[in-house]
């Protein structure tokens, strides 16, 4: 039942934006919402709207736990292999260490690689995926702290997360769009909705309705973009998760993200791998047994054929190879964001 809720939940994010507070009238408009456009609304209505809908800001996704995710970079995919491959060798050196007199050290030291190798990959690919999964972060970092809002006649600095449906606000260029607002008076404003709707130009603004579409029409300003210039006021829409940028934030936090092509592959490659050097270990173990050796050298060969099969090295290549895409995936948007400083 909660699945099928989420999967709804995922399909309502999916839907155009669907609003017409930019169609209506502006008198119909305050009506809808109990506030005037000079004097904006009182303490006690906004109070009470606070309570009804909650802060004017971003629900935190639900975040797995880091002792959660270190296990999984620890003992995930191809590191169980490995952590296998290391018991093994430690095995077949006690087996050695037991029944031999002067025994062979090198089953040892592999196991010792072995592990070595599977932790300082697993902490490293662990500090890598903490870094680079702060996407509601980064969204926090857009929010404006403080706006300016008329309330009981009075235009004042209030806390972006207290803002209202129906609230009264002033914004000018350098602001970031503190709320989803419909505007009521311009000069000349102008916004970047590029983080929205990919628009590299800064759009125009104004008290006219131009589309059907909310997210077309220029009598729109949308939560957590820029004003690049001139001044504006407007009446706060939606507010917070119902907001445009709120919908998309909990359409990436919910959606599964699944398995990615290589991750597909390298799952692909630790099955076969692991098919082939057990099927190889219990042929060559029965092959023993029939030619006439004792269990325990048979034990010793089926460990040894297991542990040859096993590619050590794969899993720091396949970390390292990981890491060099994310650095040419950033490297251009650090030039862009050189170039914008400059």
């Amino acid at each position: 039942m909660g699945k099928k809720k989420g999967k709804t939940d995922i399909d309502e994010l999916k839907k155009e934006v669907k609003m017409d507070e930019h169609q209506i009238s502006i008198e119909e408009l305050m009506k809808r919402y109990d506030t005037d456009i000079n004097n904006g609304l009182t303490s006690a209505e906004a109070e009470k709207k606070l309570n009804r809908d909650g802060p004017n800001c971003l629900t935190p996704p639900k975040t797995t736990p880091k002792w959660i995710k270190f296990c999984k970079n620890l003992f995930g995919g191809f590191s169980m292999l490995l952590w296998i491959g290391a018991i093994l060798c430690i095995i077949a050196y006690a087996v050695d260490y037991f029944n031999m007199h002067n025994p062979s050290k090198d089953n040892l030291y592999l196991g010792i690689v072995l592990l070595l190798v599977v932790i300082i990959t697993g902490v490293f690919a662990y500090y890598q995926e903490s870094k680079s999964s702060k996407i509601m972060d980064s969204f926090k970092t857009m929010v404006p702290t403080i706006s300016h809002v008329y309330r009981d006649g009075k235009l004042i600095e209030l806390e972006t997360a207290k803002l209202v449906i129906g609230d009264i606000v002033e914004i000018k260029g350098g602001d970031r769009i503190p709320a989803d607002i419909r505007i009521i008076q311009a000069a000349s404003f102008k916004v970047d909705n590029s983080s929205l709707t990919g628009e590299s130009e800064p759009q125009s603004r104004s008290t006219e309705c131009t589309n059907e579409n909310p997210l077309e029409t220029r009598n729109l300003a949308f939560f957590t973009t820029n004003a690049v210039e001139g001044t504006a006021k407007g009446m706060i829409v939606n507010t917070g998760d119902r907001t445009a940028v709120g919908r998309i934030a909990g359409l990436v936090s919910d959606l599964s993200p699944g398995m990615t092509p290589i991750a597909k592959e390298i799952k692909h490659f630790i099955h076969i791998i692991t098919g082939v050097a057990v099927f190889l270990g219990v042929t060559f173990f029965i092959i023993a047994f029939v030619l006439g050796y004792d269990w325990l050298t048979a034990v010793v060969f089926l460990i040894g054929i297991i542990i040859a099969n096993v590619p050590e090295g794969l899993l720091a290549t396949v970390t390292l190879l990981k890491l060099l895409a994310q650095l040419q995936q950033f490297a251009p948007i650090k030039l862009v964001l050189l170039h914008k400083i400059e």
